[in-house]
């Protein structure tokens, strides 16, 4: 998982969650407002039209059964939310209670002493010969009646009455919409339509719950798409990183795919990586093939001047000088040979090199041969520790030339005469070669470790050392130079790693009297 969030896979989800969360953000909002003012819209519009449903009635009656019947036929009477301000009920003219006519009181209720009439009295209000009987003189109009359950203010609804306008007002629960309708010209009835607060937000939740999981959805498909995409170009890099491994591993026909199913959905630059790739794949193995041939060329123009030595060996006549020629000319015509045919043999050919030998059985080998050399020139010579197997995770060849390189200093780099020794120190997780002499050391050991830079006179390239070092540090070892405290020239020490987890121990045992690799 710790992989994973380091990962460019990662990084492409989380810049689509990211992107898509803010663009959902970006809708989901406004639309959530929009659906919410439109259900506090529907519902003041709803009650809009309750109220308008009573104007007929009211235009035609403001009897108060008839009115309160309107009113229960309605959805909002019939949940009793409706109400109705009737207005007062129309007043008769101040003064006109009696009506006389020719020759006295004609048709109507003529005033007498006492205030009574002869013929009695008739109900206020009561039309007698088309003509109204009003009330008692001076006498204000009565009060309007109201109809139904009252949640506004009565100078709310006053106020919507003498405006003639309608507006909603605040009551405990919710609002109350006041509707003014005129009932004729002089008189107004006001509505009243009560809207809950739960009508106002009635699908607002659900209509939130919808956006939300629409949202999610989004991200959730942006995620999957952006996993998808990180997945091919992840897997494209991928694919060119082990391609890059095996290369460097020595794989050489490693390719890396630029058509068909596996290359499909790569972007278009990891395809130009992947194309570059494989023409320096080309390319390197083109120089191999290049510098294998001018190998086996070179090995092929030495066999003249070998055919030559090995002639001039065979009339050396008898003796130990004479067998040691004729020895070291068969080994150099057998190794320009294997030059040859590691030249011309093709990688994929190669037999299989078993890793691993005995560096003691090695070096009694190699100083065995370069003690006949030795002997010749007047040299005293030592081969200590040598004397037990010594296992070691290199090639046999490769130690060989490795020893035969520091055995070949001493012989080039010191005058005839000159003692040298070889030691083998055995510890529990490295085995270290000492190879010392007694001429006049090293005047720059840094210069002489650097490839190429060794100055040995003619025959000498300087990369004695170098591949020494080389194959030391193939194994985790080191190669150093020094001083010899006991002969007093120079001191080479290999150290290669027997295991490689074991820890470098400090020098000790079989040397007696040995000082410091590096003391003065």
């Amino acid at each position: 998982m710790r992989r994973l969030r380091h990962s460019l896979r990662w990084a492409l989800i989380k810049a689509a969650v990211a992107g898509t969360t803010m663009v959902a953000l970006a809708f989901l909002i406004p639309l959530g407002l929009m659906v919410q003012q439109t259900a506090r819209d529907r519902a003041f519009t709803a009650a809009e039209r309750q109220a308008a449903a009573l104007g007929p009635a009211l235009a035609i009656t403001t009897d108060q059964d008839a009115i309160a019947r309107a009113v229960a036929s309605t959805d909002a009477g019939a949940q009793g939310r409706m109400a109705v301000h009737l207005p007062p009920a129309e007043a008769a003219g101040a003064g006109a209670g009696t009506l006389s006519g020719p020759g006295g009181a004609a048709g109507g209720v003529a005033s007498a002493p006492g205030g009574t009439a002869p013929g009695g009295t008739a109900p206020a209000g009561k039309v007698s010969d088309g003509t109204a009987a009003g009330a008692a003189a001076g006498a204000g109009p009565a009060a309007g009646a109201t109809i139904g359950e009252v949640r506004a203010l009565a100078a709310d609804v006053a106020s919507a009455g003498g405006q003639g306008r309608s507006f909603t007002v605040e009551v405990p629960g919710g609002y109350a919409l006041l509707q003014p309708v005129a009932v004729d010209t002089v008189r107004t009835a006001v509505v009243e339509v009560f809207v809950a607060d739960g009508d106002l937000t009635r699908g607002v939740a659900t209509a939130w719950q919808v956006l939300s999981g629409v949202a999610l959805g989004l991200v959730a498909v942006s995620v999957l798409v952006a996993d998808r995409m990180g997945a091919r170009i992840v897997g494209s890099a991928r694919r060119l990183a082990a391609a890059a491994r095996s290369l460097g591993a020595g794989d050489l026909a490693v390719r890396v795919p630029v058509d068909g199913k596996q290359a499909a959905g790569s972007p278009e630059e990891l395809r130009e990586a992947a194309h570059a790739f494989n023409a320096m794949a080309d390319r390197v193995v083109q120089l191999l093939a290049a510098e294998r041939e001018l190998a086996a060329d070179l090995s092929h123009r030495l066999r003249t001047p070998l055919t030559v030595l090995r002639l001039n060996a065979a009339s050396l006549g008898e003796g130990d000088a004479a067998d040691a020629t004729r020895h070291a000319v068969a080994q150099l015509e057998r190794e320009v040979d294997q030059i040859i045919r590691s030249a011309r043999r093709a990688p994929e050919d190669a037999p299989a090199v078993t890793v691993g030998c005995d560096a003691a059985e090695v070096i009694r080998e190699r100083v065995g041969f370069w003690s006949a050399l030795a002997e010749d020139e007047g040299r005293r010579w030592q081969l200590a520790g040598a004397d037990r197997e010594t296992p070691v995770p290199v090639q046999r060849g490769d130690l060989a030339a490795a020893v035969d390189a520091l055995l070949g200093n001493v012989f080039r780099h010191t005058g005839v005469g000159t003692a040298f020794s070889v030691d083998v120190l055995a510890t529990g997780s490295s085995v270290i070669v000492l190879v010392g002499d007694a001429g006049p050391g090293f005047t720059d050991p840094e210069a002489a470790l650097k490839r190429g830079e060794g100055h040995g006179g003619e025959g000498s390239t300087g990369l004695g050392l170098d591949i020494v070092r080389k194959l030391a540090e193939a194994t985790g070892g080191d190669l150093a130079l020094g001083r010899s405290a006991v002969l007093g020239g120079a001191e080479i020490r290999l150290r290669l790693r027997s295991r490689p987890d074991g820890t470098v121990p400090p020098r000790a045992g079989r040397r007696r009297g040995r000082g410091s690799l590096f003391a003065r």
